[in-house]
């Protein structure tokens, strides 16, 4: 099982950067246009251009967060990083699911007006499932760390 979860957390570590430069998302205006594929990282970048303060917290959620749990876990997991940082580690599953709930609110907000046509692209999918693949890794060694 310990090789299991070591193969999943190190797998995530290879998926996560591939799903930031997945398409999440086409959009377009009006029907009529042509839909442009956005990413994780070009979303990032207009972003970066309108509102650096809002750039800067899903930049974090979105890149960081992730990476640093993992990161922080494959430490504890090869035994170079103390199982107390485990709450750490949590907070920042925590703050990485938060951008999930961004995409959706934007999809949303976009699809609300009316005026653009938004649709939902594989890299989406990919992404959800890095991060629930974190979740489940996270919740899997925090419960074996409880009982250690």
């Amino acid at each position: 099982m310990a090789k299991a979860l070591i193969a999943l957390n190190l797998a995530l570590l290879v998926a996560f950067p591939l799903s930031w430069f997945a398409p999440v998302m086409r959009a377009g205006l009006l029907p009529l246009f042509g839909l442009d594929e956005i990413s994780i990282i070009t979303g990032l970048q207009s972003l970066w251009e309108t509102d650096a303060t809002l750039a800067l917290i899903v930049t974090f959620m979105a890149v960081f967060a992730p990476m640093l749990k993992l990161i922080g876990l494959a430490l504890m997991q090869f035994g170079l990083l103390s199982d107390r940082l485990a709450p750490v580690l949590a907070w920042l599953g925590k703050l990485a699911m938060a951008d999930i709930f961004l995409i959706a609110l934007y999809i949303v907000v976009v699809k609300g007006v009316g005026l653009a046509t938004v649709q939902v692209a594989w890299g989406l999918y990919l992404f959800t499932a890095c991060v629930l693949g974190s979740v489940m890794l996270s919740g899997i060694l925090s419960g074996l760390i409880r009982r250690s």
